[in-house]
């Protein structure tokens, strides 16, 4: 039989297991705790520089017409300090009107076409191609009639690789207008446009990046500029506009990135289109 101290002794052992046990248990515990932790705060980082990611760098999301093809490569530079080789706008304000579709085709596709923009930098005839783009010539034909273009300023100017065009027909100014309606695309599989450049002097639609999505804003390429085949060609500008077209490039953009709003006031004062 155990002496009393045995006993004791017994027991003090048995107490002491069971302490270790508690804390082995405790720690365990402790242990998931922490990692279960450590993965809610991963995923709570990583939430957060995601969330971070999407507003630091994220555009507003708006999709309209005024959508331009971007460069993929810009080189800051400092022709932002560039002088304004340009005269003052005639009097007047862009229209505000808008249209639910597409306007009824009234154009004759065989026929030949121009279109005069009487600009504050000088006058830029565009040849019109009635034949590859019916929609495109038949809405601008409609468009200028309504004085839609009068008193618009051509409000985006590249100078960087790859890409080199002034870009109009925005009412609003902001790349944000149009006239409430978009055309179809069209003449994308043109010769001219199928290895990845549109020429200098290529007269093309801008849009959203979506197909089908061209309004009213146009851009001139006055140096070629590698784009994929996306953007409606439907003109060329005359010898006597590219020259207009260089004296406003030659002046700069506004921001010194290569993309911004021209330094040179390019403002439409009057739009016509022609039947020749």
């Amino acid at each position: 039989m155990a002496s009393k101290d045995q006993r004791r002794r017994q027991l003090a052992r048995e107490k002491y297991q069971r302490q270790q046990e508690r804390r082995a248990a405790q720690r365990a515990k402790a242990r998931r705790r922490n990692t279960v932790i450590g993965v809610v705060v991963a995923v709570a980082v990583a939430a957060g520089a995601a969330a971070w990611a999407s507003t630091g760098l994220g555009g507003d999301g708006h999709k309209t017409d005024a959508a331009a093809p971007s460069g993929s490569a810009t080189t800051p530079g400092a022709d932002h300090k560039g002088a304004d080789p340009c005269g003052k706008p005639a009097p007047g304000s862009p229209g505000t009107k808008q249209w639910k579709s597409e306007p009824a085709m009234t154009i004759d596709k065989g026929a030949s076409y121009t279109m005069d923009l009487r600009t504050t930098c000088g006058d830029i005839a565009l040849k019109l191609d009635a034949a590859a783009a019916p929609h495109t010539v038949n809405s601008f034909n409609f468009l200028a009639a309504q004085g839609f273009f009068d008193h618009t300023r051509c409000h985006r100017l590249t100078t960087s690789a790859p890409l080199y065009v002034l870009q109009c027909g925005d009412p609003k100014g902001t790349g944000q207008g149009g006239p409430g309606y978009t055309i179809p695309d069209e003449n994308l599989k043109a010769p001219a446009i199928s290895k990845g450049t549109y020429p200098a002097g290529t007269v093309a639609m801008a849009n959203t990046g979506q197909p089908h999505s061209g309004g009213s804003q146009f851009f001139l390429v006055y140096k070629d500029s590698r784009l994929p085949a996306s953007y409606t060609p439907f003109g060329t500008v005359s010898p006597e506009g590219m020259k207009v077209l260089q004296k406003i490039a030659a002046a700069g953009e506004s921001t010194g990135s290569g993309d911004g709003a021209p330094n040179a006031t390019v403002v439409v004062d009057k739009a016509t289109v022609t039947r020749s």
